[in-house]
């Protein structure tokens, strides 16, 4: 740490104009695919707040399809902010010589980045009901920024509709676990691709938890690290997606304004008339999307250099981000299990209650003595243990239930895993129709009773279970 500190203070008193020294470098809470530290300086003009974003760990990243890359996501934020886009400047973008890794020095700006708290914040009660009609016209001026001209067009990957679904169905393949909903997913979404669209710049995380807000409204988009070449419309669907709603399932835009807002504010500034159809279309992927990158935080927790509690926590929310497909393409009655109301006399103490002292060990002790990405970190850690406990109590009668479900959809034998492979390479190879008697009502009960161990507070989960059998 001391090294990276003294390479920071370097590169900070040589790049950056009027700065006499490091004061501080703390790693906020959050960002789970980067680094963000918030840096304090020392300027003529007294102590200055920064912000860096860097790869993980400073290992320089290796190339990665279909991802630009923090020294091009530097150069989109630049753009944006010259094409009237609320933006940080950017001060420095890291050069080998460094020795920090890839990423970039910016401007700090103050403003509220947490979706929970935009959507909920008492002092943001008064701009809350226009920031729909904001997010419409800043995603209008994203698209109308010119590739060519802007020098963005050779470095960004272009990705039509069906590309997009099959790159990230392909991505979940190469997991190698049979997660049946994600494939009904994507072959739904290939069964009603958009017609037609005008290709432009996609930011592709432009949602509720990405953008900075103040009183005064939006004060910065972030994060651009996957934006590409494709359908606009694919910007409009993903803030509308349920996880960042931030359980204000009545507000589908980010939870705090409705699609007319959205459709409002893009046809202002834009002159196109939206298609509602194309947002449902893209609003589907986005949860079959995040469905995925969900899973691939489990796998990269697995295989990366960064190790952190919040990867694997995050792999195991893609049952919301599966329920959410399934209130969108299947919705319907769903019968929800229930822990067995005896407990073991055998161990003493139980196993459940060798986790239970764990977790409430890190909620209380650890929470209260730490502060910032440690705080963060065990409060991480003790909802991970939560899921632990509603493992013993559901995960053997869910696997049970599963296992004598499938066997008679799918007329044949077997234990849960094998069935599941079946299931998923006959929707992968179109042996298994959408429509097959009783598919619906498996991936409903399957999902939902997922959901329930993995997240049973998350606004999609309680959607479903309207007018379920309890």
């Amino acid at each position: 740490m001391a090294e990276f500190l003294e390479s920071l203070a370097a590169v900070l008193e040589k790049h950056v104009p009027g700065c006499r020294g490091l004061v501080s470098a703390e790693r906020l809470s959050g960002g789970a695919s980067q680094e963000t530290y918030r840096l304090v300086i020392r300027s003529d003009a007294g102590e200055k707040r920064l912000a860096m974003r860097r790869a993980p760990g400073g290992h320089a990243p290796e190339p990665t399809s279909g991802q630009p890359g923090l020294v091009t996501e530097a150069l989109l934020m630049r753009t944006a902010r010259a094409a009237g886009v609320p933006e940080p400047e950017v001060v420095h973008v890291l050069e080998p010589a460094d020795g920090l890794g890839e990423g970039f020095v910016m401007e700090w700006l103050e403003g509220e980045a947490l979706g929970a708290r935009i959507v909920r914040d008492p002092s943001l009660d008064a701009i809350r009901p226009r920031l729909a009609e904001q997010c419409g016209q800043i995603l209008a001026r994203i698209h109308a920024i010119d590739l060519r001209a802007s020098g963005l067009e050779p470095r960004l990957a272009r990705m039509t509709p069906e590309q997009f679904v099959r790159q990230t169905w392909q991505r979940y393949q190469a997991l190698g676990t049979p997660q049946p909903m994600i494939d009904f997913s994507a072959r739904w979404l290939l069964e009603n691709l958009p017609a037609s669209y005008q290709e432009s710049l996609v930011h592709n995380d432009f949602r509720n938890g990405n953008i900075m807000v103040s009183p005064r409204g939006v004060v910065a988009v972030l994060d651009w690290e996957i934006a590409h070449i494709g359908d606009p419309m694919r910007d409009l669907g993903w803030i509308c997606t349920n996880s960042w709603r931030f359980g204000q399932t009545e507000l589908p835009v980010g939870g705090f304004g409705r699609y007319e807002d959205l459709f409002r504010g893009y046809e202002q500034v834009s002159g196109q008339k939206v298609d509602p159809a194309r947002v449902k279309f893209w609003e589907v992927f986005g949860s079959f999307w995040w469905s995925v990158g969900c899973l691939g935080m489990a796998e990269h927790y697995r295989s990366g250099p960064d190790k952190t509690v919040e990867r694997p926590a995050i792999g195991r929310r893609t049952s919301e981000c599966q329920v959410d497909c399934v209130n969108l393409l299947i919705p319907g009655p769903v019968e929800l299990l229930t822990p067995a109301a005896t407990k073991s006399t055998l161990d003493m103490p139980r196993i459940d209650e060798l986790v239970t002292s764990v977790r409430d060990y890190l909620r209380s002790d650890v929470m209260n003595a730490t502060k910032g990405r440690l705080q963060f970190l065990a409060r991480v850690a003790g909802n991970s243990l939560d899921v632990v406990l509603r493992e013993l109590e559901l995960g053997a009668e869910l696997r049970a239930r599963q296992t004598d479900r499938l066997r008679g959809l799918l007329s044949e034998g077997g234990d849960l895993e094998s069935l599941r492979w079946t299931l998923v390479r006959g929707l992968r190879d179109h042996t298994i129709p959408l429509g097959l008697p009783g598919l619906a009502e498996y991936l409903r009960e399957a999902v939902v009773n997922q959901a329930a161990i993995d997240q049973p507070s998350y606004s999609g989960f309680k959607t479903a279970l309207k007018g379920s059998r309890a």
